[in-house]
Formats: C-alpha cells, structure tokens, sequence
C-alpha cells in the first residue's frame, strides 16, 4: 500500500456524511472502551473541522479511503482526523500521508492530540511524535521541526 497512488482533495459538502461514517467505524469501538462514544458528539465534532475549511479526502482510484484536517496556521501545523479505511491500514499509507503533508510546510513543526485508547500513539511516535502533554482523554504529542 505504501506505493499506492492517492490524492488529497478539500473536501465538499457532499463528503461529509461519509467522512462521518468513516470516522465512527474507526474510532467507535475505542470510544466506546472509555464510554465516550456518542454519535451526536462525533457529528459535531467532524462538522467543526469540516465547517472550518480544514479536512481533506483522501483518494485512490476515485474512491474515498480516508481523510486528514491540516491546520497550518498556528505556530505548529496541527493535524487532525487522519482516518483511513480499516481495509487499507497498516501498509504504510498513513504515513505516506504525514510525508505528503510533511513536504507542503518544510521546517515546521507539527502537532495532535490522540485518544489514549487508541493505538494510533504508536503510529504517530514511529513517525518522530513524543508526547508532551496529556488531558482528560487525550495524548498531546508533538514532532519538532526538521
């Protein structure tokens, strides 16, 4: 998967339901171990980064695969909401996003924050990440600039 030819795009109104789907089926079941699911939360909380302008689709072959929200404006680009499709995790697609996303804002740093029931921390660290913080449910983690 790693050399699998995707594209990021800006979203369009007609993405948001199903990048909302794609977003329950991957974090449901962690934010459920921590009894945090709840549908009307996640739908305000993907309509608020897709109401700003910030997440992008991610394709393959003209097929939506995941999506990822960019904001570059602070002092640290912050990353949020890289979903994939659970079928296409694991083989390195994810991190061909960070890279992509990477070499649009050379010499920055970059920041998250990940649910701490979800193993997306590892992902993230192998990538150069630590953590710098912590909050009620989440890890805050931060990759300094190259």
């Amino acid at each position: 998967m790693a050399s699998q030819v995707f594209r990021l795009r800006p979203a369009a109104e007609a993405d948001f339901q199903p990048m909302l789907a794609l977003s329950i089926r991957v974090m449901r079941a962690h934010l459920e171990r921590i009894g945090r699911y709840d549908p009307d939360r996640r739908r305000a909380r993907m309509r608020k980064q897709f109401d700003v302008g910030i997440l992008q689709v991610i394709e393959a072959d003209g097929a939506m695969i995941g999506c990822v929200g960019v904001e570059a404006g602070g002092e640290a680009v912050e990353i949020h909401s890289l979903f994939l499709e659970p079928a296409v995790q694991g083989r390195g697609l994810g991190q061909a996003v960070f890279r992509t996303i990477q070499a649009s804002h050379p010499g920055r740093p970059f920041h998250i924050e990940v649910l701490k029931e979800s193993p997306a921390r590892r992902f993230w660290e192998r990538l150069g990440f630590t953590v710098v913080g912590e909050q009620p449910f989440d890890w805050v983690l931060r990759r300094p600039a190259d």
